[in-house]
């Protein structure tokens, strides 16, 4: 079974046309004229200068002057995200708190850091996805996937790899390609770390042999020549890197895995303030100002809906469920 969680939409003008059409509908369909009349808390569950935080903070400016009322960045950080997650969830439904849930938000639970849910919070829109990639050092003896998974097969526990802690993303990125491809999810033995950029010191020290990160994350060392990308994984080609393999097409499984980044409000919010917000991201998203910011970061344009959210965070739930498993994480 493909295990394909990327559902990255890329403003081309056919999409934009089809975004725009969704959005007229849904309009007529709901009274999305809702706007907030005083300030709005953004909750980020992560700490300051991360990637959610800076998206979170670019896309707080901008609904200020969309909305027209101030949009204030909170960052609840604690408990691998269930702090700020939590205080997001609870909060009051009244339009006046969102804030930026991320993929944790699907997998707390197994991992028994919380008995949160995504169902627990109200998913408004996806607007920063990064799929994980596969590198190496540039003189490793690898020159593609295949020829990695070979040896893992071959040497099951032999090879190490790192990139976040044991049971974030990047960990479940890389068992859960191995377990779709029939391998034992630890025949790559993960290595915690603290954090992608001192994985990536790891790997170029010769610590460990892999390193899973997202693409832009690795972007600058492999653009440099000190790593080499074996795999992105994802169905569609990076426009920083495009000539780095698609895991969507290299392998028969057709895994792909991303860390996501929504805005979603508290559970129960109204369907109109979640319309209106919805609708005040895409049209964000749509903008010169955001498309200059995510080229700055090496990362796409995305945008997705609250329906296509709430499908995309049930999708990560129950697959990297399965992973969690596996690996013999779930509490």
């Amino acid at each position: 079974m493909a295990h394909v969680l990327s559902r990255t939409v890329l403003m081309t003008a056919a999409t934009l046309g089809a975004l725009v059409t969704a959005s007229v509908a849904q309009a007529e369909d709901t009274a999305c004229d809702w706007t907030p009349d005083r300030a709005v808390t953004v909750i980020v569950p992560w700490g300051t200068g991360g990637g959610t935080d800076a998206n979170a903070r670019r896309l707080a400016s901008l609904l200020e002057q969309e909305m027209g009322v101030p949009f204030n960045v909170v960052n609840r950080t604690g408990g691998n995200g269930v702090v700020g997650h939590t205080a997001l969830a609870r909060a009051r439904p009244d339009g006046y708190t969102i804030g930026a849930a991320t993929i944790e938000l699907a997998t707390m639970h197994h991992l028994g850091l919380a008995p949160l849910t995504w169902q627990d919070a109200t998913p408004i829109a996806l607007v920063d996805q990064n799929p994980a990639s596969v590198v190496v050092k540039a003189d490793a003896r690898w020159d593609s996937l295949e020829a990695l998974l070979k040896e893992a097969k071959e040497h099951p526990g032999e090879l190490t790899a790192s990139g976040t802690a044991q049971g974030g993303i990047w960990h479940l990125a890389l068992a859960g390609m191995l377990q779709a491809e029939g391998l034992p999810p630890d025949a790559i033995r993960w290595v915690p770390s603290q954090g992608a950029a001192p994985a990536l010191q790891e790997l170029m020290a010769g610590g460990v042999n892999v390193a899973t990160p997202s693409l832009s994350e690795a972007q600058h060392l492999v653009e440099q020549g000190e790593l080499k990308a074996l795999a992105y994984m994802s169905d569609t080609p990076n426009s920083n890197l495009p000539d780095v393999p698609l895991t969507a097409d290299l392998l028969d499984s057709g895994w792909t895995q991303s860390a996501f980044m929504t805005i979603s409000g508290p559970g129960k919010l109204p369907e109109e303030m979640t319309c209106a917000y919805a609708n005040a991201i895409e049209k964000i998203t749509q903008s010169d100002e955001w498309t200059q910011f995510k080229a700055s970061r090496g990362s796409e344009v995305v945008f997705e809906g609250p329906e296509q959210t709430a499908e995309l965070f049930s999708e990560t739930d129950q697959q990297l469920g399965e992973v969690i498993n596996a690996i013999g994480l779930a509490r």
